[in-house]
């Protein structure tokens, strides 16, 4: 699913970024499963060796080299998830900050700063988000603004000056 499909449906910004953040989540759900069901086929294959290992020695120091092995993958993919997780809350806390675009503030943050503790709530983002709205509010959509738009190029005329206008021009 891409912005401009669901632009061209004629949703809302809003609506579109609510949009964007649901499917982000349910992408983020698909890859857990997918890393968790890996990790569960390698503790099938572990527990299966093991049973068919006992004396031999060969086939104990293949079942190492394999455990080894499954040991490096299983934190290899924790990492990942992690880092996946890690992501996901960032990006749906910039989507809550009305960021314009994530992969631009993404450059100005401190990621060695931002952790995400064991209830799934970030910590040190926030306080970079407020810095950075304070020093660069236009990468965040504070609503409409007002356009300044004079007419002609001349300022709106008051009384005074409207009737200096008339002295000048002899009316």
């Amino acid at each position: 699913m891409k912005r401009k499909q669901l632009e061209e449906l004629g949703l809302q910004e809003e609506q579109i970024k609510k949009i964007m953040d649901l499917n982000g989540e349910d992408i983020q759900n698909a890859k857990d499963k997918a890393l968790k069901s890996q990790m569960s086929e390698r503790d099938k294959d572990l527990k299966k060796l093991r049973t068919q290992v006992k004396d031999n020695e060969d086939l104990t120091k293949q079942f190492n080299d394999l455990k080894s092995k499954y040991d490096k993958d299983t934190a290899e993919l924790t990492q990942k998830l992690a880092a996946n997780r890690l992501n996901s809350a960032i990006d749906q806390s910039l989507s809550k900050a009305k960021v314009r675009n994530n992969k631009a503030i993404r450059g100005l943050l401190n990621m060695d700063e931002i952790k995400l503790d064991d209830d799934g709530n970030l910590t040190g983002l926030d306080d970079q988000i407020k810095s950075l709205h304070k020093s660069d509010a236009y990468l965040f959509d504070d609503g409409a603004k007002q356009n300044y738009n004079p007419e002609n190029g001349n300022p709106p005329a008051s009384d005074a000056t409207q009737a200096m206008v008339d002295v000048f021009k002899g009316v």
